[in-house]
């Protein structure tokens, strides 16, 4: 856990759980190569929330299109964010709609690091 708060000290809640569980496994340098990639594909809470405010006053669906949901984006578009609603209940949720996006990002980010590391380590193993 400390190495969670070391390297991604904004995370709270679920999300540094989970962020955590995913860098177990981790080596040093590939929590350095995580951390600085997961930070620029991370969505902050906040701004989850201000899309979403957005949403309810004039567009509905931002907050959608901004965490890449093009269909959700679309059908509040379409209703005018199921008629408030759905964006009113967004707009109680936006902490959990950004921690389910940050942790499928994570996930993507880890198996990047996986898939490609392997393959580095050995080119520097013949280079040796």
């Amino acid at each position: 856990m400390s190495r969670i708060l070391k390297y991604l000290p904004e995370l709270e809640g679920e999300e540094q759980f989970q962020v955590a569980r995913l860098m177990s496994d981790l080596s040093d340098d590939e929590v350095v190569e995580f951390s600085h990639a997961y930070r620029a594909r991370r969505k902050d809470p906040n701004a989850v929330l201000v899309t979403t405010l957005v949403g309810l006053f004039a567009v509905g669906g931002v907050q959608r299109f901004y965490l890449g949901q093009i269909g959700m984006g679309l059908l509040y578009l379409f209703t005018g964010g199921l008629c408030l609603v759905g964006t009113i209940v967004d707009a109680i949720n936006h902490k959990r709609l950004a921690a389910g996006y940050n942790i499928k990002q994570a996930s993507e980010v880890v198996g990047f690091i996986r898939g490609s590391l392997p393959d580095a380590e050995r080119l520097r193993r013949l280079a040796d």
